[in-house]
């Protein structure tokens, strides 16, 4: 019998944590991801079911915060959902049995890997990594951004020091170092 053990994007066997100066960054493999596309002619109804997941349709640059899921806008008619992995490790089942055919749901949880920034110099930190004005987005707020030549989500959260940072997993190890980089520039 084989004896496998699950391994972060990071390739640890539990969530990477550093912290520098006044910031700490966070590997989170317990959240589940799962993307959701509206079908042609079936727009109003997928929206009625995100409604009823994630509390409200998040618009384009928004994010849904809503526990224990929560939403953002990919695109038009698409968007991500994400959950706590202990309780929706099969998320993107649960949202194909109460979607049905409104929508293609698609699973996403081993495409991403996803950091949380917080702290005081969390600002400091982005303002290093991408072309957006972290200082104006408020929380709710989600954007698509390039971090490293990597294509990557962040999205504002409450407290307001705290940025969520969704990039591809196959590049977890370049996003990461991007991130300590420019967290020692700002220490």
């Amino acid at each position: 019998m084989h004896d496998l053990q699950p391994l972060t994007a990071l390739g640890g066997t539990s969530p990477r944590e550093d912290m520098i100066g006044t910031t700490t960054l966070t590997e989170r493999p317990d959240i589940a991801l799962a993307s959701v596309a509206a079908r042609m002619g079936q727009e109003e109804a997928c929206r009625a079911h995100l409604a009823e997941v994630i509390g409200a349709v998040p618009a384009p640059g928004k994010v849904q915060l809503h526990d224990p899921e929560a939403g953002f806008w990919m695109s038009p008619d698409s968007w991500m959902i994400g959950a706590p992995f202990a309780t929706h490790e099969d998320l993107a089942d649960q949202l194909k049995q109460r979607f049905g055919d409104t929508a293609s749901v698609t699973e996403q949880t081993d495409a991403w890997v996803v950091f949380d920034l917080r702290g005081a110099g969390m600002e400091d930190v982005m303002e290093r990594l991408c072309a957006i004005d972290i200082r104006t987005m408020q929380t709710g707020d989600g954007t698509r951004t390039v971090i490293d030549h990597l294509g990557c989500f962040l999205l504002r959260r409450d407290p307001s020091d705290w940025v969520r940072i969704l990039g591809p997993r196959s590049a977890a190890g370049s996003l990461h170092h991007a991130l300590v980089t420019a967290m020692h520039s700002v220490a």
